[in-house]
C-alpha cells in the first residue's frame, strides 16, 4: 500500500478510496446486504450450481480465477504426477527389455544394449523422467536406438512437459497482470455530496488515478440499486437503474490525467428526484454504484474499478475542496485533500420541490409583469418560496 511506503501520509487510505481524517466517520446502519463493497468487490454468493462441469470446459479461466495457493498446488501436483507417471513408464520399458537384473537390479556384462542407459531401479527411472521433462540432462542416462518405443515415449513426455509449462506460464502471467491490480490505484472519494451546481441539485463524487500511466478511453457509469415492487406485485430485490454522469466536457468519456469531480444532475428523469436530506439517515434500500472502466496504457488490458455509496455516505450541502494548483509552471495535485469537503448553502428540499418553486416563481413573475402595479406587489408578496437559497450557492 502506498501509505506504508511513505509516499502518502498514513492517515489517508488511498488504495481504492480516500477520506478526510477530520471528517466524522459515518457508519452504515443495519440494513440489507451491500451489493458492492467500497473496494469494488461484488457481495454475491453463488449457491446450488448443479452444472459444475461447465467450469471444466474452460480450464484456463478456472485456473486464473483460483487463489494463488490453489494454483501453485495444482501446478506442483501436475509436475509431480507427470514425472511419476513417466518414471513408471521408463521403468516398465527397462523391465520388459531385460535391462534390470533380477539380483542386484543392474545389467550384467555382455548383455544387449539397454533402451535407456544407467537405469537400475525406479529411483533412477524417476531421475531420468525429470531430466527428460525439464531438459536438464546430466549425461549419465540417455535413450539409445535399441527401443523405438522408448523414442516414442521421449517425444510424448516432451510434448506433455511443454504443454504444462505453457499453461503454467500463461496462467501466472494472467494472474499477475489482472485488470483489478491496475484498479487498485484508481481511487474514489469516501463520501459523495449533493449540492447546487449551475442552479441545479447535483450528486457529485471525486475520482482520481495515482499512477502517471493513463487510463485510455476511460468511461464512468452510475447505477442506483434498490428493492422495488412492480405494479403486478413482483418484488425485485436488486432493481438496477442507469443514470447519466457528467463531467466538465460532457459525456461519459473522461481524461483522467488529474482528479475529476463527476456529477449527476438530479432532474425529473433521475431516481434521486424525490430524495430529501432527511432520507439520507434512514433510507435502508438506496445504494449508488459507480463503475469506472478503461484501457491500461502500458498493457492494453481493460480494467474496471467499482465503488458504491449508501444513503448515509452521501453528504447533503457540501462540496469538494480544490486540490489542483499551479506551481512552478506545472499543475500540482494534493491528494491529502482528496476527500475533503466544505459546507455550502444548499436548499433543504428535494429536487422535485425545488423545480416546483422555480416554476411557481417564474409564473408569478410573468403574471405580475402583465398585471397592474398593485396586483403585482400583492402577487409577489404571496409568492414566498418554501426554501430560500443564498446567492453564492447559485454559482
Amino acid at each position: 500500500m502506498l501509505s506504508r511506503k511513505g509516499i502518502i501520509p498514513e492517515e489517508y487510505v488511498l488504495t481504492r478510496l480516500a477520506e478526510d481524517p477530520a471528517e466524522p466517520r459515518y457508519r452504515a446502519r443495519e440494513r440489507r446486504a451491500r451489493f458492492v463493497s467500497k473496494k469494488g468487490n461484488c457481495n454475491v454468493a453463488h449457491k446450488n450450481i448443479r452444472e459444475q462441469g461447465r467450469f471444466l470446459q474452460d480450464v484456463f479461466t478456472t485456473l486464473v480465477d483460483l487463489k494463488w495457493p490453489h494454483t501453485l498446488l495444482i501446478f506442483t501436483m501436475s509436475f509431480l504426477c507427470s514425472w511419476l507417471l513417466f518414471a513408471m513408464v521408463w521403468w516398465l520399458i527397462a523391465f520388459a527389455h531385460g535391462d534390470l537384473a533380477p539380483g542386484d537390479l543392474a545389467p550384467s556384462e555382455g548383455t544387449t544394449v539397454p533402451c535407456v542407459t544407467s537405469i537400475h531401479s525406479f529411483s533412477s527411472a524417476f531421475l531420468f523422467s525429470i531430466e527428460v521433462q525439464v531438459t536438464i540432462g546430466f549425461g549419465g542416462r540417455m535413450v539409445t536406438e535399441e527401443c523405438p518405443l522408448a523414442i516414442l515415449i521421449l517425444i510424448v513426455q516432451n510434448i506433455v512437459g511443454l504443454m504444462i509449462n505453457a499453461i503454467m506460464l500463461g496462467c501466472i502471467f494472467m494472474k499477475t497482470a489482472q485488470a483489478h491490480r491496475r484498479a487498485e490505484t484508481l481511487i474514489f472519494s469516501k463520501h459523495a455530496v449533493i449540492a447546487l451546481r449551475h442552479g441545479r441539485l447535483c450528486f457529485m463524487l471525486r475520482v482520481g488515478d495515482l499512477r502517471k500511466s493513463m487510463i485510455i478511453s476511460a468511461t464512468i457509469h452510475m447505477q442506483v440499486v434498490r428493492k422495488t415492487t412492480s405494479p403486478e406485485g413482483e418484488v425485485v430485490p436488486l432493481h438496477q437503474v442507469d443514470i447519466p454522469m457528467e463531467n466538465g466536457v460532457g459525456g461519459n468519456s473522461i481524461f483522467l490525467v488529474a482528479p475529476l469531480i463527476i456529477y449527476h444532475v438530479i432532474d425529473a428523469n433521475s431516481p434521486l428526484y424525490d430524495l430529501a436530506p432527511g432520507d439520507l439517515h434512514h433510507h435502508q434500500d438506496l445504494e449508488i454504484i459507480v463503475i469506472l472502466e478503461g484501457v491500461v496504457e502500458t498493457t492494453g488490458i481493460t480494467t474496471q474499478a467499482r465503488t458504491s455509496y449508501l444513503a448515509d455516505e452521501i453528504l447533503w450541502g457540501q462540496r469538494f475542496v480544490p486540490i489542483v494548483a499551479e506551481e512552478d509552471g506545472r499543475y500540482s495535485v494534493d491528494y491529502s485533500k482528496f476527500g475533503n469537503t466544505i459546507k455550502v448553502p444548499t436548499p433543504l428540499c428535494t429536487a422535485h420541490q425545488l423545480d416546483e418553486d422555480r416554476s411557481l416563481l417564474d409564473a408569478l413573475t410573468l403574471a405580475s409583469a402583465r398585471g397592474p402595479l398593485r396586483k403585482r406587489s400583492v402577487a409577489v408578496a404571496k409568492a414566498k418560496p418554501r426554501f430560500s437559497i443564498a446567492p453564492d450557492s447559485l454559482s
